[in-house]
């Protein structure tokens, strides 16, 4: 099932795909259909009372990797983001000021469903909720360390849109052989597919819990395959992964 959450007529819902619209969950617009052209999309996350966490993958495909000179990570090279990062689909991006290079990542975010701790890899599929589509912009003027980004390149306000679907687990059966693909104003600028990752969604979960706990909610951002290019203001960027949705967002000027 396709699941979203969405602002319509002053308040905030969850709904579902139904039939090429949204059916509105909340109890007093129950089976309510509206068109998505309607709505406020937001990301499909249910609200948790906590801080949500958010990790992110750096050179997790291997051509990508190759695209920026680099080997591939021998260990995961990951980093935390802010939730205030995310915004959902159809959503404006702002573009810094006077910077140069700016690109888009299209990636998997994987929505951990349950309490996670030392989970071991062949059990870690059990632990995941559902999918997503993420574009996780870079801001390569800011850049310090290809292995660690510095928190302005991107953990920045706007920076990471996602959705338009949260895409429950059991509906995807092979989540480790989907293809990838990023439009820029109709151009096909990229293309991949998740099994070129360095290190396989099983792999991620296991190693991120052999030291911390992920609680429902939280979300791995798995990386991006090499064809990132610099976006301007204006710029229409459709990141689409097979199966889990096309994510649509507008780059804007600060």
């Amino acid at each position: 099932m396709k699941h979203a959450r969405v602002a319509w007529a002053g308040a905030v819902h969850d709904a579902v795909e139904a039939e090429g619209q949204l059916e509105l969950l909340t109890p007093a617009f129950k089976g309510r259909r509206v068109a998505f052209e309607d709505v406020v999309w937001l990301p499909p996350l249910a609200p948790v009372p906590r801080a949500r966490t958010v990790l992110a993958l750096g050179l997790n495909y291997a051509d990508h990797a190759k695209e920026l000179a680099f080997k591939p990570p021998t260990e995961p090279l990951a980093f935390a983001k802010g939730e205030a990062s995310l915004i959902g689909h159809r959503g404006a991006t702002v573009r810094p000021a006077g910077v140069q290079n700016m690109h888009y990542e299209c990636e998997l975010a994987v929505v951990i469903g349950r309490t996670a701790k030392r989970v071991k890899r062949g059990d870690a599929h059990d632990f995941i909720a559902g999918y997503t589509v993420a574009n996780d912009y870079a801001v390569r003027d800011y850049l310090e360390n290809w292995y660690r980004p510095n928190l302005r390149v991107k953990n920045r306000d706007t920076g990471t849109p996602i959705g338009p679907w949260r895409v429950d687990a059991a509906d995807v059966p092979d989540p480790m052989n989907l293809a990838l693909q990023t439009t820029v104003n109709g151009t096909v600028t990229q293309g991949g597919n998740t099994r070129d990752m360095v290190f396989d969604i099983a792999t991620l979960i296991e190693y991120f819990t052999s030291f911390m706990t992920l609680q429902p909610g939280d979300l791995i951002l798995t990386g991006t395959p090499d064809g990132v290019v610099d976006c301007q203001p204006g710029d229409v960027v459709i990141t689409s992964i097979q199966g889990i949705g096309d994510l649509h967002n507008t780059i804007t000027a600060a």
